[in-house]
């Protein structure tokens, strides 16, 4: 309890300066699990997106498609391609780790590109861009780089989407510390990096994410089967697992699984609807 009284201390500290004239997060805040169990539903990225609802689609490494019942695309660690359709995104996110994860030249025509990082080396960056029916956040975090470490170097994203909380956690290279946890608050459904090795370390990630307590959870940044596996291994007991081979799924606040569940979603770029 005095641990969670500090969490939430903090992470209204955190958002104190930017009360008076920015929208206020709904997803720092504690909220018990919503009862319901079917939140899977297949369907192509190009069909409306039911209401009180949000779609995630697995594009590719760490890029996904979220989108809303009313036609916002946001894509995350944009990469400059994300198949072969004429979908221009919103809103993109982009980690600098490594090339797969940004593009120095996201297409101009992209109303809102988003870096995880800052112009200046460790400078960071902060985000609070509100489009009516999502709200985009970021918390900033430090990743490896050239040998070293470069502060505030990634950015976990938060995408407030019809009551949920969505959490990418981007290039994470280390456990977020305590006023981290806070300026995250609650996070529904996170995508994260279980590659074990270029990102954090498996052991650590799963310590992350048994704490985060998101009610689904989506792996990303796996290279092979195998890698991905030992994460299911290490998630199974606390976390159900649903694996059926889906490239995406639509979730809702009301119909969130009671218990925390890892969603396995199989990458597949994104492709113009067959007449």
């Amino acid at each position: 309890m005095i641990r969670l009284a500090l969490a939430m201390c903090l992470g209204l500290s955190a958002t104190a300066a930017m009360a008076q004239d920015r929208r206020l997060s709904h997803c720092i805040a504690i909220a018990d699990a919503a009862p319901g169990i079917e939140y899977l539903h297949k369907a192509s990225f190009s069909e409306p997106v039911p209401d009180f609802s949000a779609r995630i689609t697995y594009v590719a490494h760490a890029s996904f498609l979220i989108q809303t019942p009313g036609g916002i695309n946001a894509v995350t660690d944009y990469t400059g391609f994300i198949g072969n359709v004429d979908l221009i995104p919103d809103v993109v996110t982009m980690n600098h780790a490594h090339s797969t994860h940004w593009t120095p030249s996201p297409d101009p025509a992209i109303p809102h590109v988003l870096p995880g990082w800052g112009e200046e080396f460790g400078q960071g960056i902060e985000h609070r861009l509100d489009l009516g029916e999502m709200y985009i956040r970021n918390v900033p975090t430090d990743i490896r780089s050239y040998g070293g470490v470069e502060e505030k170097g990634n950015s976990i994203f938060v995408f407030e989407v019809e009551g949920l909380c969505i959490g990418h956690l981007g290039h994470l290279h280390h456990e977020p510390d305590e006023a981290q946890y806070a300026a995250l608050g609650r996070l529904d459904v996170v995508m994260a990096a279980v590659d074990g090795g270029m990102t954090l370390d498996l052991p650590t990630m799963l310590k992350v994410l048994k704490r985060l307590k998101s009610s689904v959870v989506i792996p990303m940044h796996w290279f092979q089967d195998l890698s991905l596996q030992a994460f299911l291994d290490g998630m199974s007991g606390e976390f159900d697992i649903v694996n059926e081979g889906a490239h995406s799924l639509t979730v809702s606040l009301r119909d969130l699984p009671p218990r925390p569940t890892v969603v396995v979603l199989r990458p597949n770029y994104l492709r113009a609807p067959v007449d």
